[in-house]
């Protein structure tokens, strides 16, 4: 059981899946910095100096000043500036995947199209397509030398 066990982790797709989980959640946290870090400060300035990790509908009506504030009285709020900010951090990782698999699937076909050995040849003599390595055409019943193919 335990060989079965190791053989099931050491299958590419198990290792690959699990190398793409721990990559995935790295690259979700610089996702995160550049957008609360980098992006939303500017866009922020440009709509009023706008901190939209401070965005908040306080639901208990005490009308508390930020976030932390409500947070920290146990108030109940929705929190639609953290929202905003998990949606940016969406759309960034989308685009980046999106573009990430548009890339392989275009390398993915450059490597298909590679012609293919040819499995056909055609008759000197009648002109019917038939396999490359007939020594007789089947339709016209020639005899084919290697130089007339």
């Amino acid at each position: 059981m335990l060989q079965e066990f190791k053989d099931f982790i050491m299958r590419g797709n198990a290792l690959d899946l699990a190398i793409g989980v721990i990559i995935g959640a790295a690259f979700g946290k610089i996702v995160s910095s550049l957008v609360n870090d980098i992006l939303m400060p500017p866009i922020g300035l440009l709509l009023g100096q706008v901190d939209f990790s401070d965005l908040f509908i306080d639901l208990s009506g005490q009308g508390f000043t930020s976030l932390a504030a409500a947070q920290e009285a146990g108030a109940p709020t929705i929190n639609y500036g953290l929202f905003i900010n998990n949606v940016i951090d969406f759309l960034i990782i989308a685009l980046v995947i999106f573009i990430i698999v548009k890339q392989v699937n275009r390398l993915t076909k450059q490597e298909e199209e590679a012609p293919a050995e040819p499995t056909t040849k055609t008759c000197p003599y009648c002109a019917t397509e038939i396999p490359i390595a007939a020594t007789r055409c089947p339709h016209c019943t020639s005899e084919l030398s290697a130089e007339a193919a």
